[in-house]
């Protein structure tokens, strides 16, 4: 949902809508800080033919496939649709701004992935995450991921409704 001049960040029951240059937070949110995310996201991923090199083996950059949709996965499992933060007057969205990835364990073919997503930090318009791929328990690759708020062409502060869906302290 889209309300008038501003992106409506959450589900029905607890929706926050979010007008240009406003915090987004109701009057009941202000006194009691509530977090929404107790555990780290978890999206599973099958390894397919289009994933791999010419050796059968995940080709680096199919994880950063598997990473963004991890994060998008992450949003939407809040009740945010990202396709509703880029409609409107007061249109939002995220850029990766920094990516450091560590390259542990290869993954083949056919294997049964599971990409795990958790919002680490948020300071204005950036949010750090971290970000590991694991097949069952092994973890074959790590990601700290800094993502900026954009709208507009410009950096913009992280909807509180956001910060706190996460779980993150709104500073």
């Amino acid at each position: 949902m889209v309300g008038m001049g501003g992106v409506v960040v959450g589900a029905e029951h607890d929706a926050v809508v979010v007008p240009s240059g406003r915090t987004g937070l109701k009057d009941a949110d202000r006194t009691q800080r509530k977090s929404f995310m107790s555990a780290a996201h978890h999206l599973p991923v099958r390894v397919y033919y289009e994933d791999t090199d010419f050796s059968g083996v995940v080709y680096h950059a199919s994880y950063l496939r598997f990473m963004e949709r991890g994060r998008t996965e992450l949003i939407r499992s809040l009740g945010i649709e990202q396709r509703e933060l880029f409609d409107g007057d007061a249109a939002l969205g995220f850029a990766v701004r920094r990516m450091t990835i560590e390259f542990l364990k290869p993954a083949v073919m056919d294997d049964m992935l599971s990409v795990e997503t958790i919002a680490t930090a948020a300071r204005g318009a950036t949010m750090d995450l971290a970000q590991r791929v694991l097949r069952g328990e092994e973890v074959l690759i790590t990601a700290a991921v800094m993502v900026a708020c954009v709208g507009g062409g410009r950096a913009r502060r992280i909807p509180d409704g956001l910060r706190r869906r996460l779980g993150l302290e709104i500073v």
